[in-house]
């Protein structure tokens, strides 16, 4: 079966990629950077992404060619370069026009349960779905070397998931690199949950020290949205998630300049 499935998707890399689609994605700031090489392989990762996995609209909202691709140009970034199962435990993809509300539990240390709801621009489940605020999909694509980026956060919460929990280690077969992500990583959140406990700056958002699967997607976030400013303030941190998703978006052309090319 595994091997079918290899090969089903192989054929759909294989594809042409529609002019079309290449259009929208060109509409993406962070594909506009990508070396040619790497764009060719990320679209054999979208065609792949789009045959396997369903868009639902919620709230009234109609799902088109633009949010399919948006979307999966962006998630398919974090497998350029590795071995990669296409974000395996992931069936559907739910978008609302804009923040939607969700049910909110809270049980405090006597065991009392307090329950509310809250706003929300994106989540991820283990149980198969990602849910994702079309308003903050566009909001993030306006503003390219900001912050937050919700499409890259919720899909790196898919990556972590892939070991059965969200505990911000995702499966490294390397024993090596394994060992340096644990050590790199810990000792970040830990400086990090310090600072925000302090009040002090920090160079991530403090909703990082939420825990270390948030700590993950919001460094992920970070280090495709702003790598030359992690690469100078965290160069150990920026090191491990360099061999981690064997990229170095750090040398990747700002917006406005030449992509590099593979002459």
């Amino acid at each position: 079966m595994f091997g079918l499935a290899e090969k089903r998707r192989a054929r759909l890399r294989a594809r042409p990629f529609p002019d079309e689609w290449a259009a929208i994605l060109d509409d993406v700031p962070i594909s506009r950077r990508l070396p040619r090489e790497d764009l060719a392989e990320l679209h054999g990762h979208i065609q792949v992404f789009l045959a396997e996995k369903r868009f639902e609209g919620a709230g009234g909202f109609a799902i088109d060619d633009a949010v399919r691709l948006t979307i999966a140009g962006q998630a398919c970034i974090l497998l350029l370069h590795r071995a990669s199962s296409a974000f395996p435990k992931l069936r559907s993809i739910i978008v609302y026009p804009e923040e939607y509300l969700a049910p909110l539990e809270d049980v405090d240390d006597n065991g009392f349960v307090t329950e509310d709801v809250e706003s929300r621009s994106g989540e991820s489940w283990m149980q198969g779905s990602l849910v994702l605020s079309w308003a903050d999909v566009l909001a993030d694509l306006d503003d390219p070397f900001g912050e937050l980026n919700v499409v890259l956060h919720e899909f790196a919460h898919q990556l972590d998931a892939e070991t059965g929990e969200m505990n911000g280690c995702p499966p490294i077969a390397d024993p090596e690199l394994r060992a340096d992500w644990a050590r790199e990583m810990d000792s970040a959140y830990a400086v990090h949950g310090r600072l925000v406990d302090r009040s002090r700056p920090t160079v991530l958002d403090p909703y990082a020290a939420e825990d270390p699967s948030e700590f993950f997607a919001v460094v992920t976030e970070a280090f495709f949205q702003q790598p030359r400013r992690i690469l100078v303030s965290l160069p150990r941190l920026y090191g491990v998630l360099c061999r981690y998703y064997e990229q170095d978006p750090a040398t990747w052309p700002l917006e406005g300049e030449r992509p590099p090319t593979d002459s």
